[in-house]
């Protein structure tokens, strides 16, 4: 992740702690606080045998117990995509080896092998559309910039979204490094039913990749995808009526990145998998629905960035429970669910007073200071300077502070004492991650 050098310590003090994400799995996984084996018997080739993989413990963010703590860590900041110039939620994660082993982070399904005791830092990228189609391949995961600075990963296992009947094809799956001076393409040690298992080189960034020709050739690019269906519940609007938003996903989507992205949206946790196939069409059904748009809807892999949803629902407002169903073209339900719509989900009415934006920003002030990072407070300043909020002798001001967080303090007080205007200002160009600060 991107953090800033001269507060870096002051940032992992203040790290949140790792909650439960796995939405369809969560009442299995309550009580599972001890080791646990990633799956029967596994092999690990030039990992010496000290490396009991009998240690795979599944975090939950807490103490497995008072000798053998691990602990992951999820931070969500603000990052500036330097293509586009939007800023926006980026979600990294802290994940802590106490020693020699292999540890699965429960909120990526990430597992690492390491010889030593070691912290690792990573996070989703997004992906170079070109490079892969030069390559003949294309993406079947996120990609994953991982850090670590005590060079302790011997391993690295990805969760893939293959079903049973997919993984008898040889050569579909492989995994790419990609670095500064390019990409290479690595094949796995292992496949399992989950992950895909490769010796690591040197750390960078990694992620799944389908061979293209083989999808085209052997699959006519309809190929089956263990998925996951997401529901998320945006505020009311208007008094009458209320949605859900319907998001069709990889398996290995990470849930916490579509969560970053869905802004003030409330995730209503159901039992998410299901089985899609690559291009089909699909169709959403809610008997108690007043639309549902689009009518009809391709799947397609979507890893990101934004997650826009597949479909969305317009309900009645007093509606407290419907059935939401995924049918293919065939008219056959993929998935099915019984949704409760419970009152007291954050709602927009026409009537709520409005709130100044200095008060907006003296709401956020203490967050806004504890998670922007160094780079973004720069690129704040610069688009800040350009919109003629900040002068350059109060831009200067603020570069010659020292520390991160007092830099942050002083330009988010130096905007708010200019007032709405200038306020306001600021809240634009912070955009979705203000969304972010002000619901939790």
């Amino acid at each position: 992740p991107e953090e800033s050098e001269d507060d870096e310590s002051e940032e992992s003090e203040d790290d949140t702690k790792l909650e439960e994400t796995e939405d369809d799995e969560s009442e299995e996984m309550e009580d599972d606080t001890k080791p646990m084996k990633v799956r029967e018997k596994p092999s690990y080739p030039d990992i010496p045998d000290r490396f009991n993989v009998s240690q795979v413990l599944i975090t939950l963010g807490t103490p497995v117990s008072s000798e053998f703590i691990n602990q992951s860590d999820i931070e969500t900041s603000i990052q500036c995509n330097r293509s586009t110039g939007l800023i926006q939620p980026s979600v990294s994660y802290r994940f802590r080896c106490p020693g020699p082993g292999g540890f699965q982070c429960t909120s990526t399904g990430l597992v690492f092998v390491v010889d030593q005791e070691a912290e690792l830092l990573y996070r989703t990228v997004q992906w170079d559309e070109s490079l892969l189609q030069s390559a003949g391949k294309t993406a079947a995961g996120p990609l994953i910039s991982i850090q670590c600075p005590e060079d302790a990963v011997r391993q690295l296992h990805l969760p893939h979204c293959e079903t049973k009947a997919a993984l008898l094809s040889e050569g579909l799956l492989s995994v790419v490094h990609i670095t500064d001076d390019g990409m290479s393409v690595i094949d796995p040690l292992e496949i399992t039913d989950t992950h895909v298992i490769v010796k690591v080189p040197h750390l960078s960034s990694f992620g799944l990749v389908w061979a293209l020709e083989f999808l085209l050739r052997i699959l006519n690019n309809k190929k089956p995808i263990s998925c996951q269906v997401l529901l998320f519940r945006p505020p009311n609007q208007i008094t009458r009526k209320q949605s859900l938003n319907v998001h069709l996903l990889p398996s290995n989507v990470l849930l916490d990145e579509v969560k970053a992205k869905q802004e003030d949206c409330v995730l209503i946790r159901k039992p998410s998998k299901c089985t899609l196939i690559k291009n089909q069409t699909y169709t959403v059904h809610c008997p108690k629905a007043h639309k549902v748009q689009p009518q009809v809807n391709d799947f397609d892999l979507d890893f990101g960035p934004n997650y826009p949803p597949t479909f969305e629902i317009i309900l009645p407002a007093n509606i407290e429970e419907t059935t939401v169903a995924v049918r293919d073209q065939a008219e056959t339900a993929v998935w099915e669910c019984e949704v409760h719509l419970p009152a007291g989900t954050p709602s927009v009415s026409a009537g709520t007073p409005s709130v100044s934006a200095e008060e907006k920003l003296k709401s956020v002030r203490t967050q806004f200071i504890d998670r922007v990072s160094g780079p973004v407070l720069r690129e704040l300043l610069d688009k800040l300077l350009d919109r003629e909020v900040l002068t350059g002798g109060e831009m200067e001001s603020v570069a010659a502070t020292p520390s991160r967080k007092e830099k942050a303090r002083e330009v988010i007080d130096m905007v708010r004492r200019k007032g709405p205007a200038a306020s306001s200002a600021l809240i634009d160009v912070l955009g979705n991650f203000f969304r972010s600060l002000v619901l939790p």
